[in-house]
């Protein structure tokens, strides 16, 4: 196979320190690889663009991400994967085999991960059977992990800004591997926080403040994570296009059924045995901790990892989260059964952080 190491010119004089271990491939490579982008190895279609399945002449199987020509943000996203996986190494990250730039074209190359995302498995009625909690928590734990390591132990001070379900890949033991960091931010270790001047990511995981104040932090992706542990846990979406009793957002619905002592209703029903109660329990209690509005009151990634690892420590009583306030109007509840969205909803005035 015809490769060569990234060069400097290549990328037109992007500055790529640390990524000469990336492999740049020619695009012909990438055609031959994908059926010239078959419809049939499409794995699946994000902001940056589509997503292939591919197989080198070696036999190496591979995911290529392609930058959609009408991405607006796209070629920053993709200077910015490529810079920053180039430092980060672990097991609970996806690997970035190599990239293609050529001409109009920009390439991602990843390694493949059989199992596709989270939300493939867990949004879907057969296969979220599939599942089971044992399957679950090594989930949970390794996104944790994989959290830790970009917030702590890295080489750098990593804020992911866009951790959800579907960037959750799966490997072929249904082991976690976050993804897509083209919206992640760097931070010297002495940094805390930023602001951004304009708000990305996928609103249902965003914390309170970036979503209305552009503010993010470590404790944002704590938020975030939060979020897909009670998806995990009951087999819902987040999305404020669902409604969940009186309230359009899970989170909402998770604090209310904890508060009544009833959160067993919020668990997915193929979940729950008696040897695994106190499992689940405290995976939503830590869920509703990494929520909480205020981002004081949040856990940090390193006491997550020891409250997830720890049957004997006792856990802080959590606040209510984020968005507790926002409710399905009376009109709404009452008119109609469809699908809502925040168009339909009211919104109380949040609490101060």
């Amino acid at each position: 196979m015809n490769k060569t190491n990234v060069k400097k010119d290549e990328m037109q004089d992007w500055e790529l320190e640390g990524s000469s271990g990336f492999t740049a491939y020619d695009f012909s490579q990438v055609l031959e690889a994908t059926g010239n982008f078959s419809e049939e190895n499409k794995l699946g279609q994000g902001g940056f663009g589509p997503v292939y399945k591919g197989r080198f002449a070696d036999g190496m199987e591979i995911a290529v991400k392609r930058l959609a020509s009408h991405s607006g943000q796209g070629l920053k996203e993709f200077k910015n994967e490529i810079q920053l996986i180039a430092k980060l190494q672990h097991t609970n990250l996806v690997r970035l085999l190599g990239y293609c730039c050529q001409g109009d074209e920009k390439i991602l190359i990843y390694e493949y991960l059989p199992n596709k995302s989270l939300d493939f498995f867990i949004f879907d009625e057969t296969r979220r059977a599939l599942l089971d909690w044992t399957i679950r928590l090594s989930i949970i734990e390794g996104i944790a992990q994989g959290l830790l390591y970009l917030h702590k132990h890295s080489r750098l001070r990593v804020i992911h800004r866009d951790l959800k379900a579907s960037n959750i890949l799966l490997d072929h033991e249904m082991k976690p591997k976050i993804s897509d960091f083209g919206l992640a931010k760097i931070f010297s270790t002495n940094d805390t926080e930023g602001n951004a001047s304009r708000i990305v990511g996928t609103y249902g995981y965003m914390a309170p403040e970036y979503a209305f104040e552009g503010i993010f932090s470590i404790k944002s992706d704590v938020f975030s994570f939060g979020v897909v542990i009670l998806e995990i846990v009951s087999g819902k979406r987040t999305s404020s296009f669902h409604r969940y009793g009186d309230f359009v957002y899970l989170l909402g619905h998770a604090w209310q059924l904890w508060k009544d002592g009833s959160w067993l209703q919020l668990v997915d029903a193929a979940l729950v045995t008696d040897n695994n109660k106190f499992d689940v329990m405290k995976c939503i209690h830590i869920a509703l901790l990494c929520v909480q509005e205020k981002v004081a009151n949040r856990p940090t990634m390193s006491d997550v990892v020891t409250m997830l690892s720890s049957n004997s420590m006792a856990l802080l009583e959590p606040t209510h989260p984020a968005y507790f306030h926002v409710r399905v109007t009376t009109e709404v509840a009452s008119a109609t059964d469809e699908p809502c969205s925040l168009n339909d909803v009211t919104v109380s005035a949040l609490d101060g952080r």
